[in-house]
C-alpha cells in the first residue's frame, strides 16, 4: 500500500487549542448486528478489541472501535494495516450478514490538544460537553456545523475528530475559526 496523502498536507492552528491533521489512521467500517456472536468474536480475533456500548469507544495498543449507530461500528488500526484487516475480517464474517470495508483514505483526522478543547467543540457541535456529561470513552456521531463528523476524547485534554475527506478543508476551518482566542464565547448577564 502507498503512503497516505493527507487531505491537507499536515495542517496545524495554534490559538485556545492546538488543532493538527493526523497522518493516516488505518478506519474499517463495520455495518452488522453487533451483538452477533460472530461478530463480536470476529473484531476481538482480528482487532484485538471488544466491541463497545452505545456511544462508546475500545482501545487496546494501536487498535480500537467506536460505536457509530446500533448497526455500525469503526474500527481504527495502523493505516498499513487496514486493507489486510478489513480483508481478514470479511472473510472470517463471509456467512454473517455483515459489511466490511476500509475507510482509511475517504477520512480526514483531526487531534486538539489542549485544556479549552471542549469549549472549541461545543462551538460547532449539538452535544453537552460538560466534564459530567462527555469524557474519555464516549464517542458522539454527530454534526459540526454543516456536515457529518465524529469525536472521542483521548484524555482530558486531547480530542480527535474525524470527517469526510471531502470536507476536511471546510472542518478544519471552522476547528480553527472555533480556537481563534478572538472568538471566546462571551456570557453576558441581563
Amino acid at each position: 500500500m502507498s503512503d497516505v496523502a493527507l487531505a491537507l498536507g499536515g495542517a496545524s492552528f495554534e490559538g485556545l487549542v492546538k488543532i493538527e491533521e493526523l497522518a493516516g489512521q488505518g478506519m474499517v467500517t463495520l455495518r452488522g448486528d453487533l451483538t452477533d456472536k460472530a461478530i463480536v468474536a470476529g473484531v476481538l480475533d482480528v482487532f484485538g478489541v471488544t466491541l463497545p456500548g452505545t456511544r462508546e469507544t475500545v482501545f487496546a495498543a494501536n487498535t480500537g472501535a467506536l460505536w457509530m449507530s446500533p448497526d455500525e461500528a469503526l474500527l481504527l488500526c495502523a493505516y498499513n494495516e487496514a486493507q489486510a484487516k478489513a480483508d481478514e475480517l470479511a472473510a472470517k464474517l463471509a456467512n454473517v450478514h455483515a459489511l466490511v470495508v476500509n475507510v482509511s483514505d475517504a477520512r480526514a483526522v483531526f487531534q486538539l490538544k489542549g485544556s479549552m478543547l471542549r469549549e472549541v467543540i461545543a462551538k460547532l457541535a449539538p452535544v453537552d460537553m460538560g466534564p459530567d456529561a462527555f469524557n474519555p470513552g464516549m464517542v458522539r456521531r454527530t454534526r459540526m456545523a454543516q456536515v457529518a463528523a465524529a469525536f472521542w476524547m483521548d484524555d482530558a485534554s486531547t480530542a480527535r475528530v474525524v470527517c469526510f475527506r471531502s470536507v476536511g478543508e471546510y472542518v478544519f476551518n471552522l476547528l480553527s475559526n472555533a480556537a481563534d482566542a478572538n472568538a471566546s464565547v462571551r456570557h453576558y448577564s441581563t
